[in-house]
């Protein structure tokens, strides 16, 4: 799917009608300055897809580390910890 291209003129004179097709598609619009792409402008809502989708891959890459660096925890253990703490704040 190709993004919508658009100059910087463009985008300052359509502004309010580009952001509005833009909420409604969840669409990314490369705007150009000079004939060069200087950014890119996407609804708020697909901006927090992505971060969401990065930090979500940002974990598994930490998670992939701790495992092959032998930083594991069985799922027992970490259950027992659990209980042994909320055990000790209850009294």
């Amino acid at each position: 799917m190709s993004k919508p291209v658009v100059s910087l003129s463009e985008f300052k004179a359509k502004a309010s009608q580009l952001l509005a097709e833009m909420k409604t598609g969840h669409q990314t619009i490369v705007v150009t300055q000079n004939g060069a792409a200087t950014a890119v402008v996407q609804d708020y809502e697909s901006h927090q897809r992505i971060q969401e989708a990065l930090l979500m891959l940002k974990l598994v890459v930490q998670g992939e580390a701790d495992v092959s660096a032998g930083r594991m925890v069985s799922q027992r253990q970490v259950f027992a910890d659990i209980k042994a703490e909320l055990t000790a704040s209850d009294g």
